[in-house]
């Protein structure tokens, strides 16, 4: 079947699923495979809970009309999701990044909704299955979509910003995370800088830029840079002025300083929302609304929330670590002036060879940061130089915790998801 006449199959649908517990009224699904199941296999149950078609990539599943048999599932959702992005013409801002790119596509998102229709990655949304799913959201109603992308190996950006087209990029940083799979911190370096690669190719377009950060600035060649940072006049600046327990910071854009006080955890917070009021300057907004959507914005999904319990004050940050995110985490909770610090630090998965080397630059960190109770948990942590209690699993923290429970203070919780370190709070 050709991709158009495929295409006027999907308009005829009301979206798009890969899953069959999430079959709405008259969607289209598609088939993926993964390591432990066939999508193939429940095509003809995905017409029966509702979807209005189905496509397979083997033909002995393709037994009823509204069942398409194509050569590649992935592919073909991939090549749907381009030809759909095309067709509409949104102006997309592709967003890449070892840390922060989350947040701040959150923080893009509810600064540009002040002025337009915006459509942007849910959740994180961000590999070669998320991102065509995302683009297949669009709707002639949007004004800018807003297209997170992650990788964790060399060329999966560069896939995705085939698929993505964005118009304008940002990378928000550059660290040591997935070294596992990227070799070494030079690949990915290499890998981020796609997305500035792919605009580049496009003809000289935008990029936004964290101007203090040189490994970015090398990448950005041949690009039009809109700069934000700490420096004085640049088009967007800013400093902290405060971090006990949110971040509060100045913001000087046009002229004029706005001090603006986030619900945002961290000090490593504050280049997320100056790109963010970058950003929606650029395309409008002004900076008065810009810095009202900042202040508004609540983080979720165990991303630096503050959680308070009856007994304690919880920053929880459970939801993934690098040794860049985890020292940025360390170096803000170490300056906040808080009474009664502890931490409970999970494993930092995907490191390769390097993992001994930087879980013990963490725990080398720890002993110099003042903090009452320090507890660790994984076998990596276990295997360093350390000083307070560690345990092998989150469940053995749990029955400490319910024979001995903390109280009065303020704790930071950061690991790997792996670590499932987000199951502490209901037990603080």
């Amino acid at each position: 079947m050709e991709l158009s006449e495929l295409y006027t199959r999907f308009q005829a649908c009301n979206g798009v699923t890969t899953d069959t517990r999430r079959c709405t009224e008259g969607s289209l699904f598609v088939a993926l495979k993964g390591a432990t199941f066939n999508g193939n296999a429940f095509a003809a149950q995905a017409l029966r809970q509702g979807c209005r078609y189905a496509l397979v990539d083997e033909a002995e599943y393709a037994t009823e009309p509204n069942i398409i048999l194509v050569d590649d599932c992935l592919h073909t959702l991939q090549q749907l999701a381009n030809y759909h992005r095309r067709r509409l013409g949104t102006r997309i801002i592709g967003i890449t990044g070892t840390n922060g790119k989350t947040t701040t596509k959150e923080l893009i998102a509810a600064v540009l909704k002040q002025k337009f229709t915006v459509h942007y990655t849910q959740g994180n949304l961000n590999n070669h299955i998320g991102v065509p799913l995302t683009l297949l959201q669009l709707t002639e109603k949007d004004d800018i979509a807003v297209v997170e992308m992650g990788a964790n190996h060399p060329g999966e950006i560069r896939t995705l910003v085939h698929i993505a087209e964005p118009d304008y990029g940002i990378i928000t940083n550059v660290g040591k995370a997935h070294l596992e799979g990227f070799g070494s911190f030079e690949g990915v370096i290499r890998t981020k800088g796609e997305l500035y690669d792919f605009l580049r190719e496009k003809g000289g377009t935008t990029v936004f830029v964290q101007h203090e950060n040189p490994y970015l600035n090398k990448l950005t060649e041949g690009l039009q840079c809109v700069y934000y940072g700490q420096e004085p006049g640049l088009y967007v600046s800013g400093e902290v002025s405060g971090c006990s327990p949110f971040l509060a910071f100045c913001c000087t854009t046009d002229g004029q300083t706005h001090e603006v006080q986030t619900h945002l955890i961290g000090t490593y917070n504050l280049d997320n929302a100056l790109a963010a009021i970058a950003i929606g300057r650029y395309f409008g907004v002004d900076a008065e609304s810009a810095c009202r959507a900042i202040e508004e914005y609540v983080p979720q999904n165990n991303r630096s929330q503050l959680v308070e319990t009856s007994a304690n004050k919880l920053i929880v940050d459970a939801y993934n670590a690098n040794p860049t995110s985890m020292m940025a985490a360390l170096e803000n909770f170490r300056r906040m002036e808080v009474p009664h610090k502890m931490v409970v630090l999970g494993d930092m998965k995907e490191l390769g060879e390097g993992s001994h080397e930087e879980h013990q630059k963490i725990a080398d960190y720890l002993m110099q940061c003042g903090i009452e109770r320090i507890i660790l948990v994984g076998n990596e942590f276990a295997n360093t130089c350390h000083e307070g209690c560690c345990y092998a699993s989150v469940d053995e923290v749990i029955a400490a915790f319910s024979q001995n429970k903390p109280e009065g203070y303020y704790i930071l919780i950061k690991g790997s998801n792996s670590m499932k370190l987000s199951r502490l709070p209901e037990y603080l």
